[in-house]
């Protein structure tokens, strides 16, 4: 049977270091009743808890019910499933609860999600499963014969576990024609017999009764003990025992050792010899009396023969008789109180623990707990706390349990592991406590994001590498630990649509590692950029990116290429001096380019080889060819001139042009070409034209310059095949060619003007060549001279 009481209404009272009475977890929760027969067997029903509760059957299972008792004994067990509560095991309600009239069984029941706590009570009804005892089969009283009717005389009781209506209700005496039995109360409720005399005795004539003395309890059917009574009759004692006070009242400390006085009882007799002398001994008394003291029968001193606890029993009760020789006696109380000290250190029991919290959960239940000091007073007064410097906090929820909660969300990369130490004192003297370490691990939660090292990263590749080269490494970390911390890398698609990322570059997705796919060509590519994203493995999967710039270095692969004078097959021009020319004349500028960069295309000119050393040279940074010294009738007419063009680079690469000179006397003059070389008008300007869209390429632009040659060649041969010689093209040169930084590309002012005499025997007249100051880098002032001398073109085979 269930009962329900009615909810208090809650009372503020502020939480103080003293936690004597606990605040409920919820205002107004209520207390569930219930009451089972003892010696009932394990698994018998109690209740439906769940119904009692207004909770479905499944809803149990699903907030965690759970039964908690104080201490570590269960009495209950709940079936999560149905909502039955059941007895753990047979329970003997003497055994639990002595004679304490109820037996109240005090249990909690625990709800998660939300926590919530309600009290429960188990009332252990009695079952008359004990009969009446008597300590003493046979009891003597000795009634002297001069005894009138209706004197009483008290009788030793008889012992009964059981209590209420089970307890001893009545007790019987035999037939006989001297005494009746009536049933008194004692003041705490026990019932005792007392035999009341019906006529005077005469031991001469009887000296003797034995009766049977019957104690009967209120079970139905009841049960019953006996005890012999053995009436001895003596003779006329005329003054009985006195005690010199009838009650003594005495506080003995729990723990006091073994054979300790507690009280002397004294009492008088002003008989003389034998009914004078008096011997004490304990009247009524139970088994708790006789095991924890003892009496000596001479003296009247009472001693310890146990040690005392109180928190099993606070106080003794103990009747003491004293009898004279002529079998007179007097009765008289000892009331022994014993006296609580604070021997019991408090009392810790773990209902609840949740070891793995994990981050950035609120406030979170981690521990529930139930504490207890079995000691009075101040020795039972208790509280609890853990230490200030953690995130987590205690509240009190009912009848001395606590809940231990997190402050608010945890930082498992902060701090991964906390040590909590649960101290409850008591506020005795002295003060015992008692301590219980917990530890509590903060589970991971994907929360951070991979950081790479740096922002972007700059790596630098030489051309011409190989194929899968490693470049470089690119590495992020995560704050986050197990697969949260594990980190993926990956590229991401390039911004630029037009960069083939795919074909450049690979990255190893588990190190960062980054690899060329192919061999990389500096003039084609000189740089691009591109990004890495690094992608843990959590659930949400968090990821951040880096920039990466690649920086291709150029390698000295390209040696130089000789724009002017045409080389590889084609008729070489011949450069025309005159002989009057004076030292530092300009005969031509070598041209050259290399499709390197830095210091890789930076260019320097030697001459190689020289007909007649000495004559000409080359100037080392420009490329022009101008005369060394005074030109003179003894030098040969005819000069070949080979020229070296080196580049800077680490190995240096070179090319080499041929030039022709033929020094003539004069401008004027006309002058045949060589027999072998019968050059062809259209030839030479065939020539000519080729050169000018070369040079004119190369200024607008540049990359595409060695299509351009490869496509000059393949023309030049084909006509080749069919005449051969220089040619001069009728007019002006087209001046397009930019220098380019000095190192031997023509100027846009150098330019030719070259008329064609029109005449049967193909002669040519050069007029007026327009030079400008290409000489001031260090000529000074033979440029004016040098500017009016005109130079002749002829062709060699």
């Amino acid at each position: 049977m269930m009962e329900t009481r009615l909810p208090k209404a809650p009372e503020k009272r502020q939480v103080t270091a003293i936690f004597f009475l606990l605040l409920l977890w919820e205002a107004g929760s209520a207390t569930i009743n219930y009451s089972v027969l003892e010696e009932r067997d394990s698994g018998s029903f109690v209740a439906n808890l769940a119904k009692d509760l207004g909770l479905g059957v499944g809803e149990l299972a699903e907030r965690g019910a759970r039964i908690l008792s104080k201490g570590n004994k269960q009495y209950l067990q709940l079936e999560r499933k149905s909502g039955n509560l059941l007895l753990k095991e047979k329970l003997d309600r003497e055994e639990l609860c002595g004679d304490t009239d109820p037996c109240i069984l005090h249990f909690q029941v625990l709800l998660k999600n939300p926590v919530q706590f309600i009290q429960g009570e188990l009332q252990l009804q009695d079952v008359n499963d004990h009969a009446p005892e008597f300590l003493e089969n046979e009891i003597l009283l000795k009634i002297s014969e001069g005894s009138h009717p209706g004197t009483s005389f008290p009788l030793k009781i008889a012992q009964d576990l059981d209590v209420g209506s089970n307890t001893v209700q009545n007790y019987t005496i035999s037939t006989n024609s001297y005494f009746h039995l009536f049933t008194r109360n004692h003041s705490d409720g026990k019932k005792y017999p007392e035999l009341v005399l019906d006529q005077a005795l005469d031991r001469e004539e009887q000296p003797q009764l034995r009766l049977t003395l019957t104690a009967l309890d209120g079970g139905s059917p009841p049960r019953t003990g006996t005890s012999q009574v053995l009436i001895v009759i003596v003779d006329i004692n005329d003054n009985a025992p006195e005690f010199a006070q009838r009650l003594y009242e005495v506080q003995v400390p729990e723990n006091t050792p073994i054979g300790s006085l507690v009280v002397t009882v004294s009492a008088t007799d002003l008989d003389a010899g034998t009914h004078g002398e008096l011997s004490y001994s304990f009247f009524q008394y139970s088994n708790q009396i006789i095991q924890a003291f003892e009496i000596n029968s001479i003296t009247g001193e009472i001693r310890l023969k146990k040690v005392l606890d109180f928190e099993e029993i606070q106080s003794y009760h103990v009747e003491v008789e004293a009898s004279d020789g002529g079998g007179l006696s007097e009765k008289c109380t000892v009331v022994i109180e014993v006296m609580d000290i604070n021997d019991n250190a408090p009392e810790l029991t773990m209902s609840l623990l949740i070891s793995d919290i994990p981050e950035n959960s609120p406030e979170t239940v981690v521990a529930v707990f139930g504490i207890s000091d079995p000691d009075s007073g101040n020795n039972g007064k208790i509280m609890c706390s853990i230490q200030d410097h953690h995130p987590f906090l205690l509240k009190p929820t009912v009848e001395n349990f606590y809940t231990l909660l997190t402050e608010g969300a945890l930082d498992r990369e902060r701090r991964a592991e906390y040590n909590i130490t649960i101290t409850v004192t008591d506020l005795g003297t002295p003060r015992l406590k008692t301590e219980h370490s917990i530890t509590v691990r903060v589970s991971d939660v994907n929360d951070n994001a991979p950081a790479f090292t740096q922002t972007s990263y700059t790596l630098f590749v030489r051309e011409n590498n190989s194929p899968a080269l490693h470049i470089g490494t690119v590495s992020a970390t995560d704050r986050d630990s197990g697969t949260n911390a594990q980190v993926t890398y990956s590229l991401l698609p390039p911004q630029d649509p037009h960069l083939a990322l795919a074909y450049l570059v690979s990255i190893n997705a588990d190190n960062g590692h980054l690899f060329a796919l192919r061999s990389l060509d500096y003039e084609a590519l000189q740089a691009f950029e591109f990004r890495v994203g690094a992608t843990d493995r959590g659930s949400p999967a968090l990821s951040s990116e880096a920039l990466v710039r690649v920086l291709v270095l150029d390698a000295n692969d390209n040696s130089p290429f000789v724009l002017y004078p045409l080389q590889n097959g084609s008729a070489p021009c011949t450069e025309l001096v005159p002989r009057v020319a004076e030292p530092g004349y300009l005969v031509t500028k070598v041209v050259a380019v290399d499709g390197d960069s830095g210091q890789n295309a930076w260019l320097s000119f030697q001459l190689l080889k020289a007909t007649e050393p000495g004559l000409f040279g080359v100037w080392a940074h420009n490329g022009e060819v101008r005369t060394a010294r005074l030109l003179s009738e003894r030098d040969a007419a005819k000069h070949r001139l080979l020229v070296l063009v080196k580049d800077n680079g680490e190995p240096s690469r070179s090319a080499t042009a041929t030039l022709h000179v033929l020094l003539v006397d004069g401008f004027s003059q006309p002058y045949l070409p060589l027999p072998e070389a019968a050059p062809a008008q259209a030839q030479a300007d065939s020539l000519t034209v080729y050169l000018v869209v070369a040079l004119a390429s190369v200024s607008s632009l540049f990359l595409f310059s060695v299509l351009l040659f490869v496509a000059v060649r393949l023309c030049r041969r084909s006509r080749a095949a069919s005449v051969g010689g220089c040619s001069v093209t009728e007019g002006p040169f087209p001046g397009h060619l930019v220098d380019v930084s000095g190192t031997g590309t023509l100027s846009q002012n150098y330019q030719y003007e070259v008329y064609v005499a029109e005449s049967s025997e193909s002669q040519f007249k050069f007029l007026k060549p327009i030079l400008p100051n290409f000489l001031g880098e260090g000529t000074g002032g033979r440029d004016s001279e040098t500017n009016s001398n005109s130079r002749n073109r002829f062709g060699f085979n």
